[in-house]
């Protein structure tokens, strides 16, 4: 315990470090220098007292709330896609920033370095490229200060370097991340607006009071752009799906991770879901889901109301990790069976914390008519348990 302490610690003096009036301007998962853990980012500073809670009598205002909310300890912005060239070559993307408050605004002390910030930014940033199987995966780390990471508002502005999300004159969001001969270069139109998953938005996450999240999706994005890989561009045209999401809470005792479904299919329809996985294996009741309609009305999905079978499994060999990699959907209340299958299997972010995030396909039937359709899967806490953390 004693050696797991002092690692932790010294992960704490390096975001400090970050934060404060050194001369070190961001951490790439690539520098020469031994990079945090991902998981020691969350946690680097552990007590969420003086960090405003989720309420459920908080409303989503936009556009104001896809800016950042540094009240709250912990946010993330999602960013997720299916993308094809015209010749049907198929390319899966992610590119997220979280967003980590090291105190509270009230304890901060201000400093007069223009490199000092109570804000800690982290960026993935990955690209599945199906004919080929290979899944590319980055990491970054930076402080929110000399123009490195932050985030805004008005204009729609979130970045981390030249990883960045940003809303142009025509209204349009433009997306762009480049990274080791890897480039995303996007035009994503929002074709139903925000949709507010739990009770208006407010999303909880166990019993205890404010152990919950705001949060808001933007389920279909049309995308259009390029992706580059080593020199070769490729025009693509798709769809991608956004999660925005800011909390104070964290996993609750015996809560070990999620898995969590961002599917879009024929006829405009989208199905968001979350399962929160006990430590013996079991689902939460604090699970939920939303069926999105053509006209972006939302119908909320209790954990009673659905089922998620695993019907297959891979083994990283990276990371020896066992994820599910088949799995079968049923909501009988809206007459909803769904097969899903990754796009292929190895697309681990085998970065400073293993997890899996990839490209799936959807096939199956909705109130007795088939559909197909594709989607994001996220697995976490296979490697390690998450619990006591997010």
């Amino acid at each position: 315990m004693q050696m797991i302490k002092t690692k932790r610690d010294i992960f704490i003096g390096l975001f400090v470090m970050l934060a404060g009036a050194g001369s070190l301007p961001s951490c790439n998962a690539n520098d020469a220098y031994s990079k945090p853990r991902s998981a020691e980012f969350v946690n680097a500073v552990g007590d969420p007292q003086g960090f405003q809670r989720a309420d459920p009598n908080r409303q989503l205002v936009f556009p104001a709330d896809h800016g950042p909310h540094p009240e709250y300890q912990t946010e993330w912005w999602y960013y997720t896609g299916n993308l094809t060239t015209a010749a049907g070559r198929h390319f899966g993307y992610q590119l997220t920033f979280f967003r980590r408050a090291l105190l509270p605004a009230g304890e901060a002390q201000p400093r007069s370095s223009g490199w000092s910030s109570n804000q800690v930014y982290m960026g993935h940033f990955a690209l599945s490229d199906t004919e080929t199987r290979q899944h590319y995966a980055f990491e970054r780390f930076s402080r929110a200060a000399a123009g490195l990471a932050g985030a805004q508002s008005t204009p729609y502005h979130v970045w981390l370097e030249n990883w960045q999300v940003q809303e142009s004159t025509t209204g349009l969001i433009q997306l762009s991340a480049h990274d080791e001969g890897i480039t995303i270069d996007l035009q994503l139109q929002d074709l139903k607006g925000p949709v507010l998953h739990g009770i208006a938005g407010y999303s909880r996450k166990g019993p205890d009071p404010g152990n919950a999240s705001h949060y808001y999706s933007q389920s279909r994005l049309n995308t259009t752009g390029t992706v580059t890989i080593d020199g070769e561009t490729f025009p693509i045209s798709g769809n991608s799906w956004m999660d925005h999401e800011f909390s104070t809470s964290a996993l609750s005792a015996d809560r070990v991770g999620w898995d969590w479904f961002a599917l879009q299919m024929d006829g405009d329809v989208e199905l968001m879901l979350y399962q929160i996985r006990r430590a013996d294996s079991s689902s939460d009741p604090y699970s939920i889901g939303s069926l999105i309609k053509p006209d972006g009305e939302l119908i909320s999905i209790n954990n009673t109301q659905f089922e998620i079978t695993v019907e297959d499994t891979w083994r990283s060999p990276s990371s020896g990790t066992e994820y599910p990699s088949q799995w079968r959907i049923r909501v009988p209340t809206q007459e909803i069976d769904l097969s899903i299958s990754p796009s292929f299997s190895d697309q681990e972010m085998d970065l400073s914390y293993n997890y899996w995030e990839g490209a799936v396909n959807v096939a199956g039937t909705i109130q007795g008519s088939s559909v197909r359709g594709s989607g994001y899967v996220e697995l976490t806490g296979y490697a390690r348990s998450l619990e006591g953390e997010f």
